[in-house]
C-alpha cells in the first residue's frame, strides 16, 4: 500500500500567514479582511493570528474560488507540508509533514484528524466532503492532541462551512468543462438576528478520462457523479447564547478506478507489449463474479450523512461554554479490478459502513493575565470493512502460477499480446471439457468499535507585555475491540482456497478486545520582539492508536482460530519554532521542525507463512523514524489590485536506518512525502470601471518525487511533477454577475496519481494516472446582500 535521515534536534514551525491570500481563523472565528489583524481561535480564546504559536494555514472559500480548484486534493497543492492523494471519494490519503493517513481498516485508527465543523470525521472511508459554500479550511500542522483531539497525530485539516446569516443572499453557478464537465451550484441565505436559515448544494458529472475498452462496463474510468447538500440553521435568541444545527448529505456514483497492468497488455499495440497508464485500459472481466461483488459495474456507491449540533454561551464577561455534537454515518461499495487486466482473475469490492457519535464540553476563560479552557470528549464510533472477492479458477491459477514462473498449464499466457485472456481456457483443459468456467468467490470482514472519552485542559499565562507561555494536556482511556469473519471456500480445482493463506471461520466472528489510556501533552512560548515580529517554540507529543489487529489462521488441528496481534501505539515527540512577521504591505513566515517517532505503524502487504500473498494488508512496526522540516511563505500586497504569493516545503524524514529491527524497511522514505514542494503565482482584481472588473489568478505547482510504498522502490514512484493552473474571468454590475474560466494542468502533464496497489501485493503492480487537463467555463449570479 499506501525515507536517510538528518539527526538533529533542531525546532521548528511554520506560521500562519495573516494576510487575505492565507487567512486564519479558528474553529467559530468570523470571517475577517484585515490583512495583518486577523483574528482567530485556534486555541479557544480570540486571538491575532500574529499571536498563535502554533502552525495554521487556513484558506477561505474566496481563495478556493480564485484558484479555480474543486476538491481538497487540489487545494493541498498551495499549502505547504500538505499532500492529499484522492485515489477515490473512498479512499483519500492525507498526508501532513509527509505522514499519511488512509488506512481502511475499521481497526485501525488515523494519523490526521480531519473536522467538519468542529466533528471529527476522520475514519478514512467515511472522510471525503465536498468543498462548497465553505466558510474556510483550516491546516494545522504538528500533534494537536489538545486542541483537536487523539487522532491528530501529525496535525489536523479542519472544514468549516459558511453560517446563516442576517438578510437575503442568493448565488447560482452553472458550468461546463472539457470531458463533458458539468457544475451546478449555489446557496440561499434567508434570515434576521434571531434565526437564519441557509441551504447550499453542489452537483459535479464528468465523463472519465481513461477510456475502458471492456464493452461491458457502461462508464469510463474516473468518471465523476456527485452531489452533496448543506442544511444550516442558526439561532441567536440572545447576544450571549448561538446554536447552529448543520445537516449535510454527500452522494458519490462515480466510475471506477483506472488500476492499469504495468505487466500485462490491454489491447494489441500497446506500448512495451504492456499497458500503460496513459493509454485506454480494459478492466472489469467477470460479470459472473456480480452476485459476489455486489455489482458487474466497476465503480463507487457511496453516501454519507452527517448532523451537527454546536452551541455556545457566554455566561459571565470572561467566562465561555461551549458544546459540540455530532452524528455522521457512512455507506459505500466500490467495486475494483485490482489486476488491471480483462482477465477475470483479481476482481474485488470494498464494502465499508460505520457510524460516529461525538460529545464535547468545553469551558473557555480569557483574563487579563491568564486564559485558559478546559472540558471533555467522548467519542465512539462502529465499523465494518468487507472486502468480497471473485475470480475464475482456471484463469486465476494460471495467471497466478505464470507469475510465479511455473505455469499450471506451460505455453499460455494469461493475457496475451493483443489484450485477449488464452487463459481463460485452462479450465477447460484441466477438467478435459467438463466445465469451460468454475466461478469462485470469497469474503472477509474486519470490524471494529472505538470508544474513546478523554479530558484536556490548555492554559496560557501572559508572563509580560512580550512573553506568554502556554502548557496543555490530554488524558485518554480507549476500548478498542476488533472483529474478523471470513467465509473462505476451497476451489474445486485446487481443493484449496485460492488466495494462499486464507482461513475461513466457520461461520463464527472472532473479537478480541483491549482497553489503553494515554497523556498527551503540549508546551508553547510566544516572545513579541515588536508589535509585528513574534518568534515562538513548541513541544508536543501526538500518538496513533495501538491496533488490535485481528485474523484467522489454524491451530495444529487443522481448526480456525483467532490470530490476534497487538501493534505497539505511534508516538511521536514534535519539537518547532519559527518566526512570523506581519509589517506594511508583506507577510511572511520561516520555521522549522522535528519530529522523533518510536513504533512507526506502517500498512504492508499481508503474507502467509509460505511468504505467499493474501490479498490482504496489515499494520507492522518498523521502528524509529524521524523527520526534519523548513517551511516558508510569503505574500505580498504590491497595489492595490495585484497580490503575489508564494511558499516552499523541504522535508528530510523517514524510517530510521536501524535494520536490526525491520530490515526491509531500515532508511526508507515516508510513501507519498516529497522532498520539495512549492508552489507561487499572483492574483489581480482590477476595477475597470461602471461596476466592471476584471480578475486573474495564475499559479505553478510543483512537488518533487514521492514513494507510493513502503519498502521504497523507484517502479513505484512518481518523479518530480511541475503543473500549470489558472482562473480568469470578468464581474458586472457590482459582483451580481461573473464569468469565468478556468484551467487546471495546463500543459496537460502525464503523471501518476499512484502504484502498486492490491495488485501490487500479487506481484503485478498497477498505476493510476492523474487528472489530465481540465478547462472550462463558469456563469454566476448573486442576488441580494
Amino acid at each position: 500500500m499506501k525515507s536517510t535521515v538528518l539527526r538533529s534536534a533542531l525546532l521548528a514551525s511554520v506560521a500562519a500567514m495573516p494576510v487575505p491570500l492565507l487567512a486564519q481563523e479558528g474553529p467559530g472565528a468570523e470571517e475577517t479582511v484585515s490583512g495583518n489583524t486577523i483574528i482567530v481561535t485556534a486555541q479557544k480564546i480570540e486571538q491575532r493570528a500574529l499571536d498563535v504559536p502554533i502552525t495554521i494555514s487556513a484558506v477561505t472559500d474566496e481563495r478556493i474560488e480564485d484558484l479555480g480548484v474543486s476538491d481538497l486534493d487540489e487545494l493541498s497543492n498551495y499549502v505547504p507540508g500538505l499532500n492529499i492523494q484522492e485515489q477515490s471519494a473512498n479512499n483519500p490519503g492525507i498526508v501532513i509533514r509527509g505522514i499519511t493517513s488512509d488506512s481502511g481498516s475499521s481497526q485501525q485508527g488515523p494519523r490526521v484528524t480531519l473536522y467538519y465543523n468542529g466533528v471529527d470525521i476522520s475514519r478514512s472511508r467515511g472522510s471525503y466532503q465536498a468543498i462548497y459554500d465553505l466558510d474556510r479550511v483550516e491546516v494545522i500542522k504538528g500533534p494537536q492532541a489538545t486542541l483537536f483531539g487523539t487522532a491528530s497525530a501529525v496535525g489536523a485539516i479542519s472544514l468549516v462551512s459558511a453560517r446563516p446569516r442576517d438578510g437575503f443572499s442568493a448565488e447560482l453557478t452553472g458550468g461546463y468543462g472539457n470531458f463533458d464537465q458539468t457544475l451546478l451550484g449555489g446557496h440561499l441565505n434567508v434570515g434576521n438576528d434571531v434565526i437564519a436559515g441557509r441551504v447550499a448544494f453542489e452537483w459535479r458529472t464528468r465523463d472519465g478520462y481513461v477510456e475502458n475498452l471492456n464493452p461491458a462496463q457502461e462508464e469510463e474510468l474516473y468518471s465523476q457523479d456527485q452531489f452533496g447538500i448543506r442544511a444550516s440553521l442558526r439561532y441567536t435568541p440572545t447576544p450571549d447564547l448561538t446554536i447552529d444545527l448543520i445537516g449535510t448529505y454527500d452522494q458519490q456514483r462515480n466510475g471506477g478506478t483506472p488500476f492499469i497492468s504495468g505487466t500485462f497488455p490491454a489491447f494489441a499495440g500497446a506500448p512495451g507489449g504492456a499497458a500503460n497508464a496513459f493509454e485506454d485500459a480494459n478492466l472489469g472481466g467477470n460479470p459472473a463474479g456480480a452476485a459476489a461483488l455486489g455489482d458487474d459495474q466497476l465503480g463507487l456507491n457511496r453516501e454519507v450523512y452527517d448532523l451537527n449540533l454546536t452551541a455556545e454561551w457566554q455566561f459571565a464577561d470572561d467566562w465561555t461554554f461551549t458544546t459540540v455534537n455530532g452524528y455522521r454515518k457512512f455507506d459505500s461499495a466500490e467495486v475494483f479490478d485490482a489486476d488491471g487486466t480483462a482477465a477475470p482473475f483479481l476482481e474485488f469490492a470494498e464494502i465499508a459502513e460505520g457510524d460516529q457519535f461525538s460529545h464535547e464540553g468545553r469551558f473557555t476563560y480569557s483574563g487579563s493575565q491568564l486564559r485558559a479552557s478546559f472540558g471533555w470528549n467522548a467519542f465512539v464510533e462502529d465499523g465494518i470493512q468487507n472486502v468480497p472477492f471473485a475470480t475464475e479458477e482456471g484463469t486465476y491459477l494460471q495467471c497466478l502460477t505464470t507469475l510465479f514462473g511455473a505455469p499450471l498449464i506451460p505455453g499460455i499466457p494469461c493475457v496475451a499480446p493483443d489484450g485477449s485472456v488464452p487463459a481463460s481456457q485452462v479450465t477447460a483443459l484441466v477438467t478435459a471439457g467438463a466445465a469451460t468456467a468454475i466461478p469462485y468467490a470469497s469474503v472477509f470482514e474486519n470490524q471494529g468499535r472505538n470508544e474513546a472519552y478523554s479530558v484536556f485542559a490548555d492554559a496560557t499565562w501572559i508572563a509580560t507585555d512580550r512573553l506568554e507561555l502556554t502548557a496543555g494536556v490530554r488524558v485518554l482511556f480507549e476500548n478498542r475491540e476488533s472483529g474478523f469473519i471470513a467465509s473462505i471456500p476451497n476451489a474445486v480445482l485446487s481443493g484449496a482456497p485460492l488466495i494462499p493463506g486464507q482461513v475461513d471461520t466457520g461461520g463464527r466472528t472472532f473479537t478480541a478486545e483491549e482497553d489503553f489510556d494515554a497523556v498527551l501533552p503540549r508546551f508553547n512560548a510566544l516572545y513579541r520582539i515588536t508589535d509585528d515580529v513574534n518568534v515562538f517554540a513548541t513541544v508536543s507529543k501526538g500518538r496513533r492508536a495501538p491496533v488490535v489487529q485481528l485474523g484467522a489462521t489454524r491451530d495444529g488441528a487443522g481448526n480456525p482460530v483467532p490470530d490476534l496481534d497487538i501493534i505497539a501505539e505511534e508516538t511521536v515527540w514534535n519539537y518547532e519554532g519559527g518566526v512570523k512577521i506581519a509589517t506594511g504591505t508583506v507577510s511572511a513566515s520561516l520555521g522549522v521542525y522535528y519530529q522523533v517517532y518510536d513504533d512507526f505503524q506502517v500498512s504492508i502487504a499481508q503474507l502467509d507463512a509460505n511468504g505467499n500473498p493474501t490479498g490482504a494488508f496489515e499494520t507492522a512496526s518498523a521502528g524509529s523514524a524521524s523527520n526534519l522540516g523548513v517551511e516558508a511563505e510569503i505574500a505580498v500586497d504590491a497595489t492595490d489590485w495585484l497580490q503575489l504569493f508564494g511558499n516552499v516545503g523541504f522535508i528530510d524524514g523517514g524510517i530510521d536506518e536501524d535494520g536490526a529491527f525491520s530490515p526491509a524497511f531500515s532508511g526508507a522514505r515516508f510513501r507519498l512525502q516529497p522532498e520539495w514542494q512549492a508552489s507561487g503565482g499572483f492574483t489581480v482584481d482590477y476595477p475597470l470601471g461602471g461596476g466592471t472588473r476584471f480578475f486573474a489568478t495564475p499559479s505553478i505547482t510543483h512537488r518533487s518525487r514521492i514513494f507510493f510504498e513502503v519498502p521504497n522502490n523507484l517502479l513505484i514512484s512518481q518523479g518530480p511533477v511541475t503543473l500549470v493552473n489558472a482562473r480568469a474571468g470578468f464581474s458586472f454590475a457590482d459582483d451580481r454577475y461573473e464569468i469565468a474560466g478556468f484551467i487546471r494542468n495546463a500543459f496537460d502533464e502525464d503523471y501518476l496519481l499512484d502504484a502498486g496497489n492490491t495488485g501490487g501485493a500479487f506481484g503485478i503492480p498497477t498505476f493510476i494516472p492523474a487528472e489530465p487537463r481540465f478547462f472550462g467555463v463558469q456563469l454566476t449570479a448573486r442576488f441580494g446582500d
